[in-house]
């Protein structure tokens, strides 16, 4: 348990309703009557955000939300499967939680899942992943106008625009926010 006066954004709370990350809160002090505690939360599972109003000095519980490195092994029926990069402990994370995060994950990549009680409830990737380019049409020879693009599939199945000179089997950086290119990777 943790006093609403102790609160900070960031930190998760295991409510009735389920489990939700602090986005903002407000300590307000009316006129006339008691303090309250404004949060705006997250819902860990389902992504919603919601406002909650809370009494000062209310103790609400806290959950302890567990970060670690994994390794991406596989796919099949049960999920995406996970390896603990410093137990070598394998997890099965459920599609519906990695979700349209799936179009950055490619063999061996490691990741960060947000583990509570010992499962999986989040992935955090990196700002930006390299991927391999499995079909691109080629460029167009007098087509070289500048910022010109052209679609190509990436090894995951990712479909994104890059310049016309990016061929078959270069890698490139792609921004997992955005979902845009950012340079041919060496």
């Amino acid at each position: 348990m943790i006093s609403t006066n102790d609160v900070k954004p960031g930190m998760a709370l295991d409510l009735p309703e389920g489990l939700f990350q602090i986005i903002d809160y407000q300590h307000v002090k009316p006129g006339k009557g008691k303090a309250f505690v404004r949060m705006k939360l997250r819902n860990l599972q389902g992504g919603a955000v919601v406002d909650r109003t809370f009494r000062a000095d209310e103790n609400v519980p806290r959950a302890i939300i567990d970060r670690s490195d994994f390794q991406y092994l596989y796919r099949d029926d049960m999920g995406y499967h996970f390896m603990n990069t410093v137990t070598y402990e394998q997890l099965a994370v459920p599609i519906d939680i990695i979700a349209e995060d799936a179009d950055y994950i490619s063999d061996g990549m490691v990741i960060r899942l947000s583990l509570y009680d010992g499962n999986p409830i989040g992935v955090e990737l990196p700002a930006s992943v390299e991927l391999k380019v499995i079909h691109a049409e080629p460029g167009v020879k007098g087509d070289r106008v500048s910022g010109a693009t052209k679609q190509v599939t990436l090894e995951t199945n990712l479909k994104i625009q890059v310049p016309l000179f990016i061929e078959e089997e270069d890698v490139v950086k792609v921004d997992t926010r955005t979902r845009t290119y950012i340079t041919r990777a060496s």
